[in-house]
């Protein structure tokens, strides 16, 4: 009650993370990613679990390296992510009209990197249409957080709401944050990326405090 949604919808906006944030943000996503990396085109980060794509697996980022983690990240870096997480939570209960304290951050919430390398396992293949709910049970609002510039720093990678009649797509710009109620009245895919490297971080919400998670600390 006084969250789950009552109304369909998505926004887009280009005012609540700034530029320069967003690249910040991404230099976390990159020193990560470094560590590892699909052999496909599209690798995840995700700080909350520490799930790393690693060739044709995932590794536990924080058992596999360990001590060195406080080497690739620091305090500051979580802050940030603490911070980007907190106003994209606001934005959305803003636009939906209900109480930012009624959502609770849920998994997966994760960093992706795709290129224009071809896949390898079925985890490389995120051009699919989908549906949040199905694919992620507890999803009920999801957004994402662009981290790099379609047209000057890849090309392909959009996000596309496949509507009944005319799809709906977003340009990724870095600091543009896109968001909609997660059933199936959002349908969408992303474009097979043709050239260079899209970096985005999928933030995701739920009405259930059953299947909330907590902030990733180092």
């Amino acid at each position: 009650s006084g969250c789950t949604p009552r109304k369909c919808g998505r926004g887009v906006t280009d005012a609540v993370i700034t530029r320069e944030e967003a690249k910040r943000i991404r230099r976390i996503a990159e020193r990560g990613l470094s560590l590892g990396g699909s052999e496909g085109g599209a690798s995840i980060l995700d700080l909350h679990s520490g799930a790393l794509s690693l060739g044709k697996h995932f590794v536990n980022l924080y058992r596999y390296f360990g001590d060195k983690i406080q080497d690739i990240f620091t305090e500051e870096d979580f802050a940030l992510y603490r911070d980007v997480r907190q106003r994209v939570q606001q934005k959305i209960a803003q636009a939906f009209g209900i109480s930012s304290s009624s959502l609770y951050l849920t998994k997966p919430t994760f960093f992706s990197r795709i290129n224009s390398t071809e896949a390898k396992t079925t985890h490389d293949e995120y051009w699919h249409p989908h549906v949040d709910k199905v694919t992620y049970g507890s999803f009920d609002y999801t957004s994402l957080l662009y981290l790099s510039d379609y047209a000057e720093d890849f090309g392909g990678g959009r996000f596309v709401f496949m509507d009944a009649g005319s799809n709906k797509t977003i340009e990724p710009q870095a600091g543009r944050v896109s968001f909609f109620t997660s059933g199936s009245e959002n349908l969408h895919r992303v474009e097979k990326v043709r050239w260079g490297t899209r970096y985005a971080i999928t933030i995701s919400f739920t009405c259930n405090p059953d299947h909330g998670i907590g902030d990733p600390v180092l």
